[in-house]
C-alpha cells in the first residue's frame, strides 16, 4: 500500500480536498485503484449534528455515514463509494481509545496521547486503506487529507501519528504533499514566499518533510518564486507545483498533470511496476471537455434555489454539483438564483419590502425551481409559496427531502382544502399531519438517529417521466437523510386529486417519489439524489429539472433518454486536442 498525506499551511480553505481528489483521479487514469481518507481534527463523532453555517453540507455515504463535504469531492472525482470509516475525527479516535481503556485492553497502563492515541490513528488508517472498494478490489494508493492548518493545536496528535507512520510503513511507501499559499499583496504586486517557508519550517519541525509543495495563488507562481520555495523548503524545483485559480474546477487535474506530477509520484513511490503508462491526451480528455464546456457554453438555464441556508453556498455544494453536471450534460450554462425562503413570506412585504420584492423578482425570472433539504420551520412558508408558484405557473419543479414534504403540504392545503395541513415537525398539534415523524425515530439523541444511507426505491408506475429518466429500471438505490416522511393515511386522497406517488420503499409503506400529473415536470423525492451525481453521469432528477427548464425533456425522452450526438460529452465540437 502506498500512502499520500496531504497537509495544508498558512490558512484553511486552500482547496486541499480538490488537489487530493485531482491527484487520485490522475493516478486512476494509470489503472491504479485509489481510496481516500479525510481527517477532521474536531471532537464531534461525525458531521451529523453540524449546523450548515459551521461546515457547510453534511455528506451522506452508502452505509449511512454523515461525513465532511470533502468526501463528496473524492467520490465525484474518483467515482468510488466510500464508507463512514473513511472519515476520521478526533472524537472517533478518542472514543475508540476510551472504550478500549474501559474494557481493560491496555492492561492497566496509563493511557496517553503518545503512544495510545497516535497508535489508534495509525491502525485506523491502515485498516481503512486495506478495506475492499465497491468493486471488491483493494486500493493501490490511499490519499489522506489532514484537515485544518499545520500548527493548529487540534491536529498535533495526527501530525505526530504520521511522523511515526512514515517509519511504520517505510519511507518509500509514504509521501507528503503540502498545500500552501503564495499571497500577492495588492500594495506591492509581488508574490511572497515567506508564509510558505514558515509553514514548511513548522511542518519539518514536527517531523514531516514535504516531498511536494503545491503553491496556491490567484495567478501562476513565477519561476523565481518557485526557485526560492525550493531553496528554502528543501524540495527540488520540479516538485514545487503551481496551482492557481482557474475558471473551472475541471482545469485542476490537467494543470497538475502538465507539471509532470504523475511521473514524479510514480518515481517517488515506486508505482511504475503497478501502473499503466500515463497517456496524457486520453487520460485528460474528459477533464478538458468538461472544462471547455463549462467555460464556453452560451445558452443559459436559470434555476431558482429556494433554501434557508443560501448565505452559505457550501451548505448546498452537492446540489450545486448535481445541477452543474446536469447542465453540462445538456450543453447549457447554469445560472443559480439564490433565493432566501424567508424573503418570500408575506410578512416580509411589510417588514422588509426591498428584500421581499427582490426575492420574488429573482424567482419569477427562473425557468426552474428547486427546493432542497433542510431542518426546522424557519423559511418553510416561503418555500411553500415558491412551490405554489411553480405548480400554478407550470414552472418545472424539483423538491428534495424537505422539498417533497412541503410540496405535499402545499397540495393538501390548496387542492385538498385542508387549510391547516402541515408537518408535525413544524406544528405538532395540527389536525392534518400530512408529514409525520418516522415511528422508529429515537428522539433521545440527534446524532445518527435519522433514516440514513442507501435504500431501495421500487417504481410503481412505468408511465412517469422520472421512471424513464432512471432508465426504466424496476428499482433504484439512493441515499437518504431524514426523520420525517409522508403520512400514509393521506396517500389515497392525494393520489385521487392527481399527486401520484410513483416510487415506494420495498415494503410499500414509505413514499419515495412523487410526480404531479398534468404538469411539465413537478417531482419530489424523499432521498438525496445529489449525493450520487458524477461529472459524466448526472443525477436523473436533476437532469430532468434542467431538461424541463430548457424545454428539452420531451425530445430527450422520445429519443430513449439519450442526448443528441452534438450535445454528448465526447463529441464536444469546441473541444481541441491539447498536448501537455
Amino acid at each position: 500500500m502506498k500512502y499520500i498525506l496531504v497537509t495544508g499551511g498558512v490558512i484553511s480553505g486552500l482547496g486541499k480536498g480538490v488537489i487530493a481528489s485531482s491527484l487520485g483521479a490522475l493516478l486512476k487514469s494509470c489503472g491504479l485503484s485509489v481510496t481516500s481518507i479525510k481527517i477532521d481534527p474536531y471532537l464531534n463523532i461525525d458531521a451529523g449534528t453540524f449546523s450548515p453555517y459551521e461546515h457547510g453540507e453534511v455528506f451522506v455515504l452508502d452505509d449511512g455515514g454523515e461525513v465532511d463535504l470533502d468526501l463528496g469531492n473524492y467520490e465525484r472525482f474518483l467515482d468510488v463509494m466510500l464508507c463512514r470509516n473513511n472519515n476520521i475525527t478526533t472524537g472517533k479516535i478518542y472514543q475508540d481509545v476510551v472504550e478500549k481503556e474501559r474494557r481493560g485492553d491496555y492492561l492497566g497502563k496509563t493511557v496517553q496521547v503518545v503512544p495510545h492515541i497516535t497508535n489508534a490513528v495509525q491502525e485506523w488508517v491502515e485498516k481503512v486503506a486495506m478495506e475492499p472498494l465497491h468493486d471488491n478490489s483493494v486500493a493501490d494508493v490511499c490519499i489522506i487529507e489532514l484537515g485544518g492548518t499545520i500548527g493548529d493545536i487540534e491536529s498535533m496528535p495526527f501530525v505526530e501519528a504520521f511522523r511515526q507512520f512514515q517509519f511504520r510503513v517505510c519511507r518509500e511507501n509514504f509521501c507528503v504533499v503540502h498545500v500552501s499559499l503564495i499571497p500577492m499583496p495588492g500594495s506591492t504586486g509581488e508574490q511572497k514566499s515567506k508564509p510558505t517557508q514558515n509553514s514548511v519550517r513548522e511542518l519539518r519541525g514536527l517531523g514531516l518533510s514535504p516531498d511536494f509543495i503545491f503553491c496556491r495563488g490567484n495567478v501562476p507562481i513565477q519561476d523565481h518564486v518557485k526557485t526560492k520555495v525550493s531553496m528554502f523548503c528543501h524540495v527540488s524545483p520540479d516538485k514545487v507545483i503551481s496551482v492557481h485559480n482557474c475558471k473551472s474546477l475541471y482545469r485542476i487535474p490537467p494543470l497538475i498533470a502538465e507539471q509532470n506530477v504523475v511521473q514524479l509520484l510514480k518515481d517517488r513511490l515506486g508505482l511504475g511496476s503497478l501502473s499503466q503508462p500515463f497517456q496524457t491526451k486520453s487520460a485528460l480528455k474528459i477533464w478538458y471537455e468538461l472544462a471547455e464546456r463549462q467555460e464556453n457554453v452560451r445558452n443559459e438555464v436559470h434555476i431558482g434555489l429556494v433554501g434557508k441556508y443560501v448565505q452559505m453556498e457550501d451548505a448546498y455544494i452537492s446540489v450545486v454539483k448535481a445541477l452543474t453536471h446536469a447542465a453540462l450534460h445538456c450543453n447549457l450554462k447554469l445560472v443559480i438564483q439564490w433565493v432566501d425562503a424567508e424573503d418570500l413570506e408575506i410578512m416580509k412585504a411589510d417588514q422588509d419590502p426591498v428584500h421581499y420584492h427582490d426575492a420574488w423578482k429573482k424567482l419569477c425570472g427562473c425557468s426552474g425551481v428547486l427546493v432542497p433539504g433542510g431542518f426546522g420551520s424557519r423559511g418553510t412558508e416561503g418555500m411553500i409559496l415558491a412551490i405554489n408558484y411553480a405548480r400554478k405557473k407550470n414552472i418545472p419543479f424539483l423538491g428534495v427531502c424537505l422539498g417533497l414534504q412541503l410540496a405535499v403540504v402545499e397540495y393538501s392545503r390548496n387542492i385538498l382544502n385542508l387549510e391547516d395541513a402541515n408537518s408535525s415537525e413544524f406544528k405538532s398539534d395540527t389536525e392534518n399531519p400530512v408529514v409525520i415523524e418516522m415511528p422508529e425515530h429515537n428522539p433521545g439523541h440527534l446524532g445518527g438517529t435519522m433514516r440514513l444511507g442507501k435504500r431501495t426505491t421500487v417504481f410503481k408506475s412505468e408511465k412517469s417521466s422520472i421512471y424513464k429518466l432512471y432508465g426504466c429500471k424496476e428499482y433504484i438505490q439512493e441515499r437518504h437523510r431524514h426523520r420525517y416522511e409522508i403520512n400514509p393515511a393521506y396517500v389515497k386522497q392525494l393520489e385521487k386529486y392527481g399527486m401520484k406517488f410513483v416510487g415506494h420503499d420495498v415494503d410499500g409503506e414509505r413514499m419515495e417519489i412523487m410526480q404531479l400529473e398534468e404538469h411539465p415536470f413537478f417531482v419530489g423525492v424523499q432521498f438525496h439524489p445529489e449525493f450520487l451525481t458524477r461529472p459524466h453521469k448526472p443525477s436523473p432528477p436533476y437532469l430532468g429539472l434542467i431538461l424541463a427548464a430548457s424545454g428539452k425533456l420531451t425530445n430527450y425522452i422520445s429519443r430513449g433518454c439519450r442526448m443528441s450526438p452534438s450535445n454528448s460529452l465526447g463529441n464536444l465540437s469546441s473541444f481541441k486536442e491539447l498536448s501537455v
